[in-house]
């Protein structure tokens, strides 16, 4: 009873904004190309259905080749630094750099850098900058969080650096990486929207271009169509990321249990 009135409280904050908005835009008769009705953008929703399912086909698979890249990587590269604090020393700050370097800036390069007969490859790129460190950075405090008593006792017992990476500090990284995770995911999906804004016209084919494309033509409904697909895409992602957490950590982590009872 409880579950089910925590997946309904939203669907009915919802549905009361939605009432109010469609109430305040015909009230105050406010115009199309300022604000649209949610009627009005469901309508150019169902009109353009077909061109903006292939946008969001697009920038889903470079939000999930991305996604994907970034999270390999940043699992890699925890790995690598865990076991090494010279390696984890020199070039980590790197990391840190390349995460807080505005992706706005370093696009242009990467878009000539690879060329924009390959402009696929350059918005996963430019995506996985964007989700990789929140991998890394969770990973990397995981590995480190492991139980110090676990690791005597492994090498008490002989075990070599590996199986003490696979049987203990992997085991205690994952809830951290499934945090990760969803943190990444969500920024996977925003630098793929930056990277096509970024590529502009001619050569992106996602939700950004097709978010660009009706603003100019003032288009303002299929606009917040576009936006509207954005965001569950987001939220679907993001929900898809914790069913995996719940699915993983169910049986034995503090976090899951908890969320059972």
């Amino acid at each position: 009873m409880k579950r089910a009135l925590d997946l309904s409280l939203p669907l009915i904050v919802a549905v009361l904004l939605l009432g109010l908005w469609q109430w305040a835009v015909l009230h105050w008769k406010v115009p199309v190309y300022v604000l649209p009705s949610p009627s009005a953008i469901a309508e150019a929703f169902a009109d353009n259905f077909t061109s903006l399912m292939q946008a969001l086909f697009s920038t889903l698979t470079v939000t999930l080749e991305a996604f994907g890249a970034a999270t390999l990587l940043g699992v890699a590269a925890a790995i690598v630094f865990s076991q090494s604090r010279l390696l984890e020393r020199s070039l980590y700050p790197y990391a840190v750099i390349l995460q807080v370097t505005p992706v706005v800036a370093i696009a242009p390069l990467i878009l000539i850098w690879v060329g924009f007969e390959r402009i696929n490859l350059a918005l996963v790129i430019i995506a996985t900058i964007v989700a990789f460190f929140p991998i890394l950075a969770g990973v990397g405090l995981g590995l480190k969080s492991a139980d110090f008593n676990l690791i005597d006792l492994t090498r008490l017992y002989g075990a070599s650096p590996a199986q003490t990476l696979w049987r203990v500090r992997l085991p205690t990284a994952l809830p951290y990486l499934l945090s990760g995770m969803k943190t990444a995911g969500g920024l996977a999906l925003i630098g793929a929207v930056v990277a096509e804004f970024v590529a502009g016209s001619g050569t992106a084919t996602g939700l950004a271009w097709r978010i660009v494309e009706s603003g100019n033509r003032l288009e303002i409904a299929t606009l917040f169509a576009a936006l509207g697909l954005l965001a569950f895409t987001g939220v679907g992602i993001f929900a898809a990321l914790s069913f995996l957490e719940w699915i993983l950590l169910r049986h034995w982590h503090e976090s899951a249990l908890n969320r059972q009872a």
